[in-house]
């Protein structure tokens, strides 16, 4: 989840995480503050070069992420047909990085800490993950790295599927958080034949970027399902009008980071059941730890720098 391209956009939407309602026209979460244009609007083949360099950009930013430790809350909210919230759950995490891997822990539910008990479970699944690590053979590690390189170019591959789908509009330039943005409005190219099996979906998806124009990486990114998605040997269904509204925060000058996920899916399963979810995710206290630090299980010496 932590690959935050227009590809894990839409896998959250797949995650059945939320509702929203649409005319099927494109409608921000928010109104465009105070728009600016430039002297000059940007064509569509800059627009276009912009979308490409974001999307390198957050690949590095996700390599950057496995440097920090941080902290998320999790709010998970079930609606009824009506949208009313018919109850409310929070989770809280903590998410390291051990040998490699991005592990979360649950440190606490509906705001208050775990019990003795639940946090003991957490302390002997984290231990039983670091055990795992410690003896995997060069082999087994060398294969995990070359799979998580092959997701990662997946992704390279994915992003230029999303330049290449897309009719741009530069909209304008607005401030978020006191930086500029280029906001960019995108919609699916009529006739457009995906070389991708996962781009497939594109065409059902419609969004609005906003761009730091000084770094060139994506600040705020919203995606709106325009019709229903069919997907996976249950027969689950996204339908039109479910979103998902990412934006990120610039963290120690050198690397730009989530900062808050709000998803909204109206999704069914097996053509039975409507599951009608909202979900806010906030990260926050991103601390950089990688210095020759590493995470040992309990009883070893970490080794110093």
């Amino acid at each position: 989840m932590f690959m935050l391209s227009f590809r894990v956009a839409v896998m959250f939407l797949f995650s059945g995480l939320a509702i929203a309602q649409s005319n099927g026209t494109f409608v921000p979460t928010q109104p465009l503050a105070q728009v600016n244009l430039p002297a000059r609007p940007l064509s569509e083949e800059e627009v276009r070069e912009l979308i490409r360099r974001s999307a390198d950009n957050d690949l590095e930013n996700d390599k950057k992420l496995r440097d920090y430790t941080y902290l998320e809350r999790e709010e998970v909210r079930k609606l009824d047909g009506k949208g009313e919230v018919k109850s409310t759950e929070t989770k809280n995490y903590e998410i390291m990085e051990i040998y490699g891997e991005q592990v979360q822990k649950l440190t606490g539910k509906d705001d208050k800490p775990l019990s003795d008990k639940d946090a003991a479970k957490e302390e002997e699944k984290i231990q039983k993950l670091m055990e795992k690590r410690k003896g995997e053979s060069a082999e087994e590690s060398r294969k995990r790295q070359e799979k998580e390189e092959k997701a990662r170019e997946n992704e390279r591959q994915f992003v230029k599927e999303v330049a290449d789908a897309y009719n741009f509009e530069f909209v304008g330039v607005e401030a978020l958080g006191g930086r500029d943005n280029y906001v960019i409005e995108a919609d699916p190219k009529p006739g457009y034949e995906p070389r991708l099996k996962e781009a497939r979906i594109l065409p059902k998806f419609r969004f609005r970027a906003w761009i730091d124009k000084d770094e060139v990486q994506w600040k705020k990114l919203d995606v709106q399902c325009i019709d229903t998605v069919s997907f996976g040997l249950f027969l689950a269904r996204v339908h039109k009008g479910s979103r998902i509204v990412i934006e990120q925060t610039r963290v120690n000058d050198e690397v730009w980071l989530p900062q808050h996920i709000s998803v909204s899916v109206d999704i069914r399963v097996a053509l039975l059941k409507n599951f009608n979810i909202a979900v806010d995710d906030t990260y926050r206290d991103y601390k950089k730890f990688r210095i020759g630090t590493k995470i040992v299980p309990l009883g070893e010496v970490p080794v110093q720098p």
